[in-house]
């Protein structure tokens, strides 16, 4: 207590002290200004007194009328004294000097701390000869080299004049018009327009002029803070104080990344277009000055519509500010966009530059490229090399059937990790082989039917439920009534949600949907993880039969939510980072979010690894069967035979396949589904990933306590959610009916 006591004295004194520093303070503080102007007035009399005295000794005698000598000035008698009476009439005295110390005490701390800050700031005497990056390393699971992001720093320094003047202006044109106008920061069309993103969109925006990116990316760290940018806005001042703005330009095009490891317009050039900078055509130039953005997006090998439509973008705003003509525009408008291959050393490349984009999305395009990153993903190589092979096995099997191009991917549900990757048959193929079809949009077909259906569990339907497989026509508000129809162009008459959801048919699906509600359906599918269904008013009833664009990775963490027992883990590509071998990140497992009730969720896998109930659609073997594994599994194929889907999973892996042609041209439509195209690929992957981490036959799920059992039709068992069995009658006299499908 004693020790408590001392302790609690000893805070008081030094609150007492400090309050008694603030006024003291601020008692000088408020006589500051007065002494000031005392000790001026007093030399400016002084100053007079002497110029009068000179003026007489060099003057003819002049007898001038006496005048009273100046009264010394008195503190106590100004006006601010009269002023500074009456508040301390309304505010204690004491307080008023604590008040004005503190004011005074902060002014001092401000005009200190703005010295350190600018004391502290990198010089622009420095910009090109500091901050040369350092290798990143992208490894798989095993410590395996993927891919070395910027083993050097390819730059080769090239003089303004030696490039053409387009060069130039393609660069000022998208980047920074009002570049010959400004002194290195642009008030109006730079930082107004970031505050009002910042603002409007909650978004922090750069507004950054090609001088503030010059020192930014020379001089200073990438992350978005206001300090950065304050520091950012001073150094492009100071910048362009000591440069020309041909030196400013000159250094922007050799310093900027355009994406890989090439730095500068010239190294650009030759990695993109196999050529010097200085033989650029204006189409080219146009290109490569809309890359310094975002490199990895714009990317031709990753993205090429984006590049196409970035190109245009800045041949547009050249002719809209008067550097190209009309006909120039269209005509480099309408020109092919010419890359040369990419000619790397990378393992997995579709896979590598989906982790390199999500690790800019989270450190920063300068930190991956330069900050000499280690990472850690998810992937398999091994598991990564074997579905690149199988895949342009399968597909040259049905090169007669026009299928030209496909895609895998391998997850592992319960904790969301990417094993394998194959964005496409051949990454350096050309035209699109670098496209990434796991993450782009494409139909799912009957795929997405499954979604649908645990929605349907969840709201007191069950497998038994029957549904009635005849005509039917929708009336749809505002357009023409939708009558859906089987893949087969037959009617299945009375059968149960099970048998028609093993087998893919679109009739009952329709039907089921018209009750669950459209709108409920999208809502349900973003729980699960389908991030690309927008407005729910644009989706009619077709969307349960694959109206809606989707993407693989999306449908990936849908069918996760069922094999992991109505959880959603979201997908993985990388477990840790490492900076200077002092890890910055490391995934973590939560368990994921429920999305889906446990019965729900056992029940739609039972029945999705129903081989006997499947039997209508695809036979009693087919490639949907995994010999001597239960396995849960989907196919989908859209209308016109553009998209073919197989996605499959166990409690362990997640396997889903796709192809189709980048191009949208149709498939052959002999392509059976199950039977052709993506299932023998994905039943060659799952075979291959099941016995490589060795998964025993055995492995399925546990039956939850809310489920039970019941005795149904064809003597057959059927799962319910208890309080749901005796919703629907199970009578064998349902099956009655032949069970060959009518016209």
């Amino acid at each position: 207590m004693k020790k408590r006591s001392a302790l609690a004295e000893l805070s008081f004194k030094l609150i007492f002290y400090l309050i008694n520093f603030f006024i003291v303070i601020g008692e000088w503080t408020q006589k500051i200004p007065l002494l000031i102007f005392f000790f001026f007035a007093n030399f400016f009399k002084k100053i007079f007194l002497w110029t009068k005295g000179a003026l007489i000794f060099h003057s003819p005698k002049i007898n001038l009328p006496k005048k009273k000598p100046l009264p010394k000035l008195k503190f106590k008698g100004f006006k601010i004294r009269k002023k500074l009476r009456f508040l301390s009439r309304l505010i204690p005295k004491q307080l008023t000097y604590f008040l004005f110390g503190s004011i005074f005490t902060l002014f001092v701390f401000f005009i200190y701390q703005s010295y350190v800050f600018v004391n502290n700031l990198p010089s622009p005497y420095n910009i090109g000869k500091i901050n040369y990056p350092l290798t990143t390393h992208i490894l798989d699971r095993n410590g395996k080299l993927l891919y070395e992001v910027y083993r050097e720093q390819n730059r080769t320094p090239i003089k303004l004049t030696d490039l053409p003047e387009y060069v130039t202006q393609a660069t000022v044109a998208i980047e920074d018009k009002d570049f010959y106008r400004h002194n290195g920061v642009s008030v109006f069309s730079g930082i107004l327009r970031a505050m009002k993103e910042n603002i409007l969109k909650k978004d922090f925006q750069g507004g950054s002029t090609i001088t503030q990116q010059l020192v930014k990316t020379a001089l200073l760290s990438p992350e978005k803070t206001i300090e950065r940018k304050i520091k950012e806005i001073i150094l492009a001042i100071w910048a362009e104080r000591i440069y020309s703005k041909k030196q400013i330009l000159e250094m922007y095009l050799n310093q900027v990344p355009y994406g890989g490891s090439s730095y500068g317009i010239e190294e650009a050039s030759r990695t993109y277009f196999g050529k010097r900078a200085q033989d650029l055509t204006l189409e080219e130039a146009a290109f490569l000055a809309g890359l310094p953005q975002a490199p990895s997006i714009y990317s031709p090998y990753v993205n090429p519509d984006l590049a196409l439509k970035r190109r245009n973008e800045v041949l547009e705003k050249m002719f809209k500010q008067g550097y190209i003509n009309e006909n120039s525009k269209i005509k480099g408008q309408n020109s092919k966009l010419e890359i040369v291959p990419l000619n790397t050393s990378i393992r997995a490349p579709h896979f590598v530059f989906y982790v390199k984009s999500q690790l800019e999305n989270k450190y920063g395009i300068r930190e991956v490229e330069e900050g000499g990153l280690q990472v850690t993903t998810t992937l398999d190589i091994e598991l990564q090399e074997e579905a690149e092979k199988i895949l342009k096995e399968e597909l040259d099997k049905v090169k007669n059937l026009n299928v030209n191009n496909g895609a895998i991917l391998v997850t592992r549900p319960s904790t969301g990790e990417i094993l394998a990757m194959v964005g496409s048959a051949d990454y350096f193929a050309a035209p699109s082989g670098a496209f990434n079809d796991t993450i782009a949009l494409r139909q799912p077909g009957s795929s997405i039917k499954p979604i649908m259906y645990s929605l349907a569990l969840s709201k007191n339907y069950t497998a038994a439920t029957v549904i009635d497989d005849s005509p039917t026509v929708f009336s749809v508000p505002g357009s023409e009534s939708y009558r859906p129809v089987n893949y087969d162009g037959r009617f299945h008459g009375k059968i149960p949600l099970r048998i028609a959801l093993a087998n893919s048919f679109n009739i009952p699906a329709v039907k089921v949907l018209s009750t669950v509600g459209v709108s409920d359906f999208v809502d349900h599918a973003k729980k699960m993880g389908i991030t690309t269904w927008g407005d729910s008013s644009r989706f009619g009833l077709s969307l349960t039969l694959g109206g809606g664009e989707v993407k693989m990775v999306d449908m990936a963490t849908a069918f996760g939510v069922l094999a992991n027992k109505g959880y959603r883990v979201n997908l993985e590509s990388f477990t840790s980072v490492k900076k200077n071998n002092e890890p910055i990140y490391s995934i973590t497992g939560n368990g994921g979010t429920k999305i889906l009730d446990e019965g729900v969720a056992y029940i739609m896998s039972d029945i999705l690894s129903d081989n006997f109930a499947r039997q209508w659609a695809f036979g009693t073997r087919s490639s949907l069967e995994i010999s001597g594994y239960k396995v849960a599994v989907k196919t989908g194929t859209t209308d016109e035979k553009k998209d073919n889907w197989t996605i499959g999973y166990t409690p362990d892996f997640l396997v889903a396949t796709w192809v189709g042609n980048n191009d949208n041209q149709p498939m052959n439509p002999y392509l059976s589904s199950g039977i052709t195209g993506a299932a023998p690929i994905w039943n060659r992957v799952m075979t291959y990933v099941l016995k490589k981490y060795n998964i025993s036959g055995n492995s399925w799920y546990s039956q939850p306590d809310n489920v039970i059992e019941k005795n149904c039709y064809f003597g057959r068992k059927e799962y319910f959610i208890k309080g749901t069995e005796n919703k629907v009658s199970c009578q064998s006299s349902l099956f009655n009916q032949s069970p060959t499908p009518t016209p």
